[in-house]
């Protein structure tokens, strides 16, 4: 006699074999003993969840030769039939295999006639997203005013891809995914009467392999009882099923926990050594911290985790032993690595680099401490002061910034009229050149400005001006041309009060000491300037304790006052 595989042999055959579909059971029982029963219905739901199993069931409670009943008989021709596929008055219709209108004409054409020999014919449909548009408009009319002796049911993973029209027609019943713990508790049923030793652990992980599909798990066992025969060690199954083992999932939360970057490169080793994929191992890592943080928040969590009772007394161990601070930040990173590991050419590289950047991390802070911290910090701030500070010098209680030194003022033309700067030839018994470049610029004439502030003034021996610069650089060529020099020099006369100004240009080389530029004093204005910030900054009581309160350090600091100098 051939093998008949456990999905077939064990598929539910009354309304309370159905696992983990009570809502369904118990509704199309009522209907049968209040004698309320539709004509159509659509089952929906993921695959191996009972569509199908449901929808011959109702054709036995509908045609058993005991009567309509919730509980048919298992035993008369009626339900014998109905088991086996091939009942006389139920046609098993595949969707996916006739999709055209053909189809359903044919059954229009076989809707008209009595039932053989049973109460009722009906119609299953499996599949049925998968009929075209036409096979949907051919069935319409038949919805709209079935004969009495019809009945329909349709089952289907795809709901949505239904016309309305139909939908609107039938009673919809939506299969949910079956629970691990139901599931669990059912293959354990199985495997005592198969006479099968397996582990409370070795079925919990053949339930989630099916991840909700009774007939996907009960698959899923056949292969270990292939391979394994009446004994399954958990060694043997992880090996068979490819899941990681346990033990590395749990090494890798203690060494991030201890922050230990060597034994987290080790285990990432180990993982890839063992033929493990890298991508299932950050899923299974991101699956346990959510189960950590579900310990947290949730009184009763076997109702969300799909896990044994011992599983979860361990994962409520866990999960006391870390800040939801952490398994949140913890989380968020993996879930970017597990991304970047399906589309990576190295995705050992990724993984060794993440688990590294977070044993790295400074350790988390619950969130009432930083709250209080804050809170201390801001009445510090209000009093007008900071925290005593922590060396013996005393330091300002408050923080003046310096009054801002104005450099030589211009004045701007007046509105719609040009304003000529009064001459100011000497300043200090000398050339005021910065005053002369700035005179040239308010003349309109930007251009040159900006290349005066760029040549070093050399010598003044008015009327005569001598101005260093490299030979052949681009300012030394603009200041040579003739046009240029004409400008410069009639702006600069009538600065100084002279008929006549001669400019001179030398050429430099760099080698022998030179007067700054006007833009080489701006740089070096402008870089002892921050550095008085940040040091005025740095040495601020208000900015000591907020380094003392969060173990921080400065990283940059900027001039909220443009007038600091």
């Amino acid at each position: 006699m051939s093998y008949l595989v456990l999905a077939r042999k064990w598929r539910p055959q009354t309304f309370s074999d159905l696992v983990g579909q009570e809502h369904v059971s118990q509704t199309l029982g009522n209907a049968i003993q209040s004698d309320r029963v539709h004509h159509a219905f659509l089952f929906t739901g993921a695959r191996g969840v009972g569509k199908t199993s449901a929808a011959r069931i109702l054709a036995k409670a509908l045609n058993c030769e005991e009567g309509m009943t919730t509980e048919p008989c298992g035993q008369c021709r009626s339900c014998v039939e109905i088991a086996g596929g091939n009942g006389v008055d139920v046609q098993e219709i595949d969707g996916a295999s006739n999709t055209g209108v053909d189809a359903v004409r044919e059954l229009r054409d076989n809707i008209r006639y009595l039932p053989s020999v049973s109460r009722f014919k009906i119609f299953i449909i499996d599949e049925v997203h998968m009929l075209s548009v036409n096979a949907f408009n051919a069935l319409l009319k038949t919805l709209e005013e079935p004969p009495e002796h019809a009945k329909f049911v349709f089952a289907t993973t795809e709901p949505h891809k239904i016309p309305l029209t139909i939908l609107s027609r039938c009673q919809r019943f939506d299969f949910r995914k079956i629970a691990l713990p139901l599931v669990t508790r059912r293959l354990r049923e199985i495997v005592d009467a198969e006479q099968v030793s397996i582990s409370d652990r070795g079925l919990a992980l053949v339930a989630r392999k099916g991840e909700g599909s009774m007939r996907d798990s009960l698959s899923t066992l056949d292969q270990v009882l292939a391979f394994c025969g009446d004994k399954v060690g958990d060694d043997d199954l992880l090996s068979l099923l490819g899941v990681i083992d346990r033990r590395l999932i749990l090494a890798t939360l203690g060494a991030l926990r201890e922050r230990d970057s060597r034994q987290l490169l080790d285990i990432v080793r180990r993982v890839d050594e063992q033929g493990y994929s890298l991508r299932q191992y950050c899923q299974e890592l991101v699956e346990l911290f959510r189960s950590l943080i579900i310990c947290q928040v949730v009184e009763d969590p076997a109702e969300q985790l799909e896990f044994g009772v011992e599983e979860i007394d361990e994962i409520k161990d866990l999960s006391s032993r870390f800040a939801s601070e952490e398994l949140h930040r913890l989380i968020t990173v993996l879930l970017k690595a597990e991304t970047e590991v399906a589309v990576s050419t190295q995705p050992r590289l990724v993984v060794e680099m993440t688990l590294v950047r977070l044993a790295q991390f400074p350790a988390a802070r619950p969130i009432g401490e930083m709250l209080q911290s804050l809170e201390r910090l801001e009445k510090r701030i209000g009093s007008g002061g900071g925290a005593p500070p922590s060396s013996g010098d005393a330091e300002p209680r408050g923080f003046t910034p310096p009054p801002p030194t104005a450099p030589t003022p211009v004045d701007p033309p007046d509105e719609g009229k040009k304003k000529t700067a009064e001459p100011a030839p000497l300043a200090s018994g000398s050339l005021n050149w910065p005053a002369l470049v700035q005179y040239v610029r308010s003349e309109g004439r930007p251009r040159i400005a900006s290349f005066l502030e760029q040549a070093n003034l050399l010598e003044a021996p008015l009327p005569k001006l001598v101005l260093g610069l490299p030979k052949g650089s681009f300012v030394f060529s603009q200041l040579e041309d003739a046009e240029t020099r004409e400008i410069f020099e009639l702006l600069a006369a009538r600065f100084c009060g002279r008929e006549t100004i001669k400019l001179e240009l030398r050429e430099v080389d760099g080698k022998q000491p030179l007067p700054p530029s006007l833009i080489e004093k701006k740089d070096k204005e402008e870089s002892d300037r921050k550095r008085r910030l940040r040091e005025d900054a740095l040495n601020h009581p208000t900015v000591k304790t907020a380094q003392d309160l969060f173990g921080g350090k400065v990283v940059e600091v900027k001039a909220i006052d443009k007038g600091f100098v």
